[in-house]
């Protein structure tokens, strides 16, 4: 049987993870529609990293497994940040830096390790990094750095 803290900071990860994912996703469905780009699309390509080019004629049986990709990934960095937050204080007590930080260091991460990995290989554009760069500080690690600190 789990004892009580362990659900309750699986409960802190859980809350983290929804936030920084439904934020994200948020914003950047809304940034790809300004940009012509539909919902349906932009999840596929999330699926592209594991199924390659055959993710965008898979409909929305692959869009769906996109927006559980990027889910596994919220609940993921927001599990790392808590618990580096259990070891170093400084994450909760300069929460708003550490989470900026927090998100660039995210955004890096995805950028030159999680995507030169994928199955699907997109060229480099210093605009969509940039913009990208931005979402993950404001709506990954900010919320992430937040709800941990919060729940202390």
């Amino acid at each position: 049987m789990l004892n009580s803290r362990l659900l309750t900071d699986l409960g802190v990860i859980a809350l983290a993870g929804l936030t920084c994912g439904v934020l994200d996703i948020t914003c950047t469905l809304t940034l790809s529609k300004l940009n012509g780009i539909a919902p349906m699309r932009l999840l596929q390509a999330v699926a592209s990293g594991l199924l390659g080019p055959k993710s965008f004629t898979g409909g929305a049986n692959t869009a769906a497994l996109g927006l559980g990709f990027h889910f596994l990934i919220a609940f993921t960095v927001a599990g790392a940040y808590f618990a580096a937050s259990r070891k170093l204080s400084v994450l909760n007590e300069h929460a708003v830096l550490c989470g900026l930080l927090y998100g660039i260091a995210v955004h890096l991460f995805m950028s030159f390790v999680v995507l030169p990995l994928s199955a699907l290989k997109r060229p480099f554009s210093i605009k969509a990094f940039a913009t990208q760069l931005v979402v993950h500080m404001f709506f990954v690690g900010l919320p992430i750095s937040l709800v941990v600190r919060h729940f202390a």
